[in-house]
């Protein structure tokens, strides 16, 4: 019997099977927003589940397996073996005013105006904020802003300043526990010998973004150009440490875990966010060592999530071996499905794309929704290589009920095939 593990070991090998599978909530780039999950427990009289905020910064929900079931969903985050207690979460309210759960450590601090805000150890620095009727935090601090260090040995408690360390989403946020790399290996055996979906494991290694994070955006972008010689120096500390974590990911689960996520936004919706030669000089060799790393060292196929228009790169970025690319924002510049497939398909796995979050999954019909979710499935699926997921997260204002009507047609599509 076929399992869902074999669809998406298939799709990546580009193999023909008899459904095209499928991802909800397998990286925190393909999942749902805690109030879309909400409404959509509402609307399928399921309100007897919690609703888990298990990614706190981005506000995205953990869908329970039953949910994930119900929708044909192929793939799991190991990450949700955390947190598997009743008592490892507290009561919270959403932006939208029903009920939800943070893990227990997560506390965030209501303003006078409404406002949400995480503080440093000493209560007084600000870190991130969530602004009234926001949906998600912003990072506030950034602690290279004004320059490089002469030296990187704050970086490490730098780093775990910013929001997106500190406030890590699972398995990440037991990083710190003494036999944290023990029960990764136990929860992800349990976890394999449970389910047959395919097991995916998020890793950052963000090199790009990490720039970003630490000397803010307009700063880092003006840094590639005028200052490289420092961005290469941050960028080599960033590796080494990132190496450093690989190196326990993969000796404690890389042999039973099916695909590693990375990270890193490369693009924005009108261009990428460098030239081809300043990817190609400061990022793609960085990248080859990552993706040769968890190659040499465990059976896990390469996963990489970046935002916008990224076409430009994605020769080198395969040629430095990444396997799949997410989120396919088709509606980015030199993004279009059918180019992207006639062009890359052979050689890549597109994990997304399937349908647009803005502008068809949140305003479509349910006519609108099922003629985008065919056309998609019939460009990506051609030959294998396509894992259905939207376009990045499942945002606060899509309508349960268009949720509903994309799974159907990917379980139409999926059941059309199979009959002919």
């Amino acid at each position: 019997m076929t399992t869902s593990r074999d669809h998406i070991i298939a799709a990546i090998n580009h193999q023909i099977s008899d459904k095209v599978p499928v991802d909800l909530g397998a990286t925190p780039s393909s999942g749902i927003s805690a109030i879309a999950y909400s409404n959509l427990l509402k609307y399928l009289g399921r309100t007897d589940l919690p609703v888990l905020v298990y990614d706190v910064v981005q506000q995205l929900a953990q869908p329970d397996l039953s949910i994930l079931d119900q929708f044909g969903v192929d793939v799991l985050d190991i990450g949700r073996t955390f947190n598997d207690r009743k008592e490892d979460w507290i009561p919270t309210t959403l932006a939208n005013g029903d009920p939800a759960y943070y893990p227990k450590w997560f506390r965030p601090t209501k303003l006078e105006d409404g406002s949400f805000v995480t503080y440093d150890d000493d209560g007084k620095s600000i870190l991130s904020r969530m602004p009234v009727g926001a949906t998600f935090f912003d990072q506030t601090y950034f602690p290279y802003a004004d320059g490089y260090p002469e030296n990187y040995a704050d970086l490490d408690a730098e780093m775990n300043r910013i929001m997106w360390a500190r406030d890590a989403h699972s398995p990440w946020d037991h990083a710190g526990e003494d036999d944290f790399w023990e029960q990764l290996r136990e929860r992800t055996l349990k976890l394999r010998q449970s389910t047959d979906k395919a097991l995916l494991v998020v890793c950052g290694c963000n090199l790009f973004e990490w720039g970003t994070f630490l000397r803010r955006m307009d700063n880092f972008l003006m840094d590639l150009i005028c200052d490289p010689e420092n961005v290469e120096k941050l960028l080599d500390q960033l590796l080494e440490r990132h190496l450093k974590t690989l190196g326990k990911v993969c000796k404690a689960v890389g042999d039973i875990v099916d695909i590693i996520r990375f990270g890193d936004d490369l693009g924005m919706s009108s261009g990428p966010f460098m030239d081809l030669e300043t990817y190609q000089n400061l990022f793609k060799p960085r990248h080859k060592i990552l993706c040769d790393y968890v190659k040499s060292h465990s059976n896990m196929r390469t996963f990489i999530h970046s935002c916008g228009s990224i076409s430009l790169f994605m020769p080198d970025m395969i040629e430095a071996g990444i396997d799949v690319f997410n989120p396919v924002q088709t509606n980015a510049y030199n993004m279009a499905p059918d180019f992207l497939k006639a062009a890359f398909g052979q050689n890549c796995t597109f994990w997304g794309g399937g349908i647009e979050t803005v502008g068809t999954l949140n305003n479509g019909s349910p006519e609108q929704i099922r003629n985008q979710v065919f056309e998609r499935l019939e460009i990506f699926s051609k030959g294998g290589g396509f894992v259905f997921n939207t376009v990045h997260n499942i945002l606060p204002d899509v309508p349960p009920e268009n949720i509903v009507a994309m799974f159907d047609a990917v379980n139409e599509f999926n059941n059309r095939n199979l009959i002919d």
